[in-house]
């Protein structure tokens, strides 16, 4: 067909992640897929509030294809609002609970940039901390990963939540990524936390070319040894571009994700776990 096999486009390194007591293959890609406990998400159709909502999204994730669930409850979205961090507990903390006990199997990552909320999530049944800082808005996350032995997604974000949705023309970014994902997985090495994949960030801090010529050399990332998840799920540099909404993005996203797994991605990221489980079928 022209196409390569999905498990050609990873280096041995890259196909293999621990989370809980299990090794996950990623020689196949794997499909994460999105639950907001957020009144604010960019996204409304991923916002769920009542025990009923969240138990027949999940339950509907699951049987779409989901391998892993993510659960937010602070919207990083460009101008939301503020969410202390009791409040962030308070949002993911019943849920947690309800999805575990429904789906005790399912592998849950928790989406939080704060050292307390992981350590709650964590003690609660959280397996994966994805975070969107890479420990720069709070350094006392890393030391609750390490503690608990949980897996860890690494973002490229800028060094402060004001920081993190300003774009700039950067003709280096790509080497200024390098240096950051190398620089902190060091750090991360050092303590003690092995279990790691790297996120481009798309959205945060970059311009709509930014994100395209990211995507289109997200392949270059493999030096880094590390499995790579993409987030480009109904994002704004899909739906500015093509000058419609995000309740009008599956069709972008799903031809971006394409090219993401073409391109080398171990994990995608998404609010559509069908569509995107369906690429990994028909290119795997």
């Amino acid at each position: 067909m022209g196409f390569s096999r999905v498990e050609d486009t990873h280096f041995p390194k890259n196909r293999q992640i621990r989370i809980a007591d299990k090794l996950i293959d990623l020689s196949i890609p794997k499909i994460m897929g999105i639950v907001n406990t957020t009144p604010d998400s960019f996204y409304g159709k991923s916002r769920k509030t009542t025990e009923k909502d969240l138990l027949n999204t999940v339950n509907q994730l699951i049987e779409d294809g989901a391998d892993f669930i993510d659960i937010g409850g602070y919207s990083t979205r460009p101008n939301a609002d503020f969410v202390s961090e009791k409040e962030e507990i308070e949002r993911i903390l019943e849920p947690i609970k309800i999805i575990k006990k429904h789906f005790p199997s399912v592998s849950l990552s928790l989406d939080t940039f704060r050292g307390n909320v992981a350590a709650a999530g964590i003690e609660h049944g959280i397996d994966v901390i994805n975070d969107i800082s890479g420990f720069q808005f709070d350094p006392t996350l890393i030391d609750v990963v390490a503690k608990n032995k949980v897996a860890y997604i690494l973002m490229h974000c800028g060094k402060t939540p004001e920081e993190m949705h300003k774009s700039a023309q950067n003709d280096a970014l790509f080497k200024e990524m390098i240096y950051y994902f190398s620089e902190k997985i060091r750090y991360l090495l050092d303590k003690g936390i092995t279990d790691v994949a790297i996120d481009p960030g798309f959205g945060f801090g970059k311009t709509l070319e930014q994100n395209y010529s990211l995507l289109t050399d997200l392949n270059l990332f493999h030096i880094l040894e590390k499995p790579i998840l993409v987030g480009i799920s109904r994002k704004s540099m899909i739906y500015k571009k093509l000058e419609i909404t995000a309740d009008e993005s599956l069709n972008g996203t799903t031809i971006l994700n394409t090219l993401a797994v073409l391109k080398g991605a171990s994990i995608l990221r998404v609010h559509d776990v069908k569509e995107a489980k369906q690429i990994i079928q028909l290119l795997a």
